[in-house]
């Protein structure tokens, strides 16, 4: 058995993500641990490049994490490893190959696919197929275990992770709901993690140095118990130290035991992202959603106003029923809610989710390459759905990014989709791009757009714009004031002289 017989890999969204699944695999290894390693890579990296690492080490087994977000590339990194080294075993792992399993030809390629969770299954299989004992089936259905059998993959965190990437932990595994569009959707129940050994864990990461903790389950707030017993853990940190918490809130059950934990903490310490994915009762009933509208409502109001959190907010396009005017109306309604961000998703077709029970009613169709998102339905036309994705996309570029918060709600005013859908079609129309948009000239777009297509107050519009610009570190004279004329912009001259002079000094 060579020094490094195993590799776990994976290929993330970007580097400050760091597998935790994979680290699960690792840190129950058992016998294994020592002859395995873990790699990961980013999706752009060259699939040539991916291939000739991985077969640097001489593994004779690689385990890839497959996602949705990296399904076309790792195909393509497999295609190559068989090409180049064809007697190198590879095995499968991940929601994305856990169902549909025949259907993909990345499943086909490989020598093992195990569905579901394969924290111990993993090393079994290795085992059996390093003493000759090849499992019967290409694809393993892992057998069910209690989550005390596992060992938690904290200590996996290399101190760089800690230094640089993201940490992610979970309380829990599982989600009580049935929303269609989700894979937790097949999840039975919520299983926790025994309280005591993880709060153990979590302590060890703090002594190490970390600050800035991400929650990946799916309902936090299920059991207010724990929730408190977690987050008291976490507030006798601050005392002495800033740290970092975001949280998964189920958005129609906050107690008032809860809330008044959430009081305790102080600005910059918590995210809470909430998942309202839609506000239209008849939308919720097609999906199998569970949701109090009014008390989703009251919560987010609650949380805007009575705590330091920041909110995260969630919505979904595309879903089946949804017309143009609901999702409007409930975009409006969530708007007027406040959350910090509002994350507009498109609706994509995870392989397994229930959601494709509707695709026949529904006309829905789906892109039939990762991330298979949604590209029209019987009320949404192809033309149409591409205008709100671009909607979300410049959503993220304006509305999400924190640069024009003092604009944001002057532009919106009391249409905010309305507003920004005839933004949306402007902005394309006038650059044909939704990426790359440098900012001065974002500044220069909305004040155009408010000046003469909503036909906003100048001065007003200014005046937002300006504060914002102030704010953003750019330096030099704001070259959106150069398209006002004298007489909107005189009250703003000499300020906006003084502003350069200062810099001129800085410099």
């Amino acid at each position: 058995m060579s020094s490094t017989s195993i590799i776990l890999s994976t290929l993330n969204a970007r580097y400050i993500h760091a597998s935790l699944g994979l680290r699960y695999l690792l840190a129950n290894m058992g016998e294994l641990r020592a002859s395995t390693r873990l790699i990961e890579f980013i999706i752009n990296s060259r699939p040539v490049d991916i291939v000739e690492t991985l077969l640097s080490n001489k593994p004779q087994i690689i385990g890839l994490g497959v996602y949705i977000w990296n399904a076309e590339e790792t195909l393509q990194v497999v295609k190559l490893l068989k090409k180049v080294s064809p007697e190198t075993i590879i095995i499968l792992g991940g929601p994305e190959v856990t169902y549909e399993v025949e259907q993909q030809e990345i499943t086909a390629l490989v020598d093992y696919v195990i569905t579901g969770q394969a924290d111990i299954e993993f090393r079994n299989t290795c085992l059996s197929i390093l003493n000759n004992l090849k499992p019967l089936q290409k694809i393993i259905k892992p057998q069910p275990f209690k989550l005390s059998e596992i060992k938690l993959p904290y200590d996996e965190y290399t101190d760089e992770d800690i230094k640089s990437r993201v940490i992610y932990v979970e309380a829990s595994r599982g989600c009580p709901f049935k929303c269609e569009f989700c894979l937790s959707s097949l999840d039975k129940t919520v299983s926790p993690f025994e309280l005591t050994l993880f709060l153990g864990e979590m302590q060890k990461l703090y002594d190490r140095g970390v600050r800035s903790f991400k929650f990946i389950d799916r309902t936090f707030n299920l059991k207010i118990a724990t929730s408190i017993k977690i987050m008291e853990f976490f507030l006798s940190k601050m005392e002495t130290d800033k740290v970092y918490l975001h949280f998964e809130l189920i958005p129609d059950h906050l107690p008032e035991k809860l809330k008044a934990v959430m009081q305790r903490f102080p600005e910059d310490s918590l995210q809470f992202e909430i998942g309202i994915q839609s506000l239209n009762p008849d939308i919720q009933d097609i999906i199998s959603r569970k949701q109090d509208n009014e008390k989703v409502e009251s919560n987010m109001n609650w949380i805007r106003n009575n705590t330091s959190a920041h909110i995260h907010a969630d919505l979904i396009i595309g879903l089946p029923g949804e017309t143009l005017t609901s999702f409007a109306t409930g975009f409006n309604e969530l708007v007027a809610m406040n959350p910090h961000e509002i994350q507009v998703g498109v609706l994509k077709r995870l392989r397994g989710t229930p959601i494709i029970r509707h695709s026949d009613e529904y006309d829905m169709r789906y892109s039939p390459t990762a991330p298979y998102e949604i590209l029209s339905n019987n009320i949404i036309d192809f033309s149409t759905m591409q205008k709100l994705k671009r909607f979300a996309r410049y959503w993220d570029m304006i509305a999400n990014s924190g640069r024009f918060k003092h604009t944001k709600m002057f532009l919106l005013g009391n249409k905010p989709f309305e507003n920004f859908l005839h933004l949306t079609t402007w902005l394309h129309t006038e650059t044909d791009q939704t990426h790359k948009i440098a900012l001065p000239r974002l500044f220069s777009l909305l004040f155009s757009f408010m000046t003469t297509v909503l036909k906003l107050d100048g001065q007003e519009t200014i005046k937002f714009l300006l504060r914002d610009y102030e704010d953003s570190g750019i330096k030099g004279q704001a070259k959106f004031m150069l398209q006002a004329d004298d007489k909107v912009i005189k009250p703003f001259k000499r300020r906006s002289e003084s502003r350069q002079k200062r810099h001129q000094t800085k410099g």
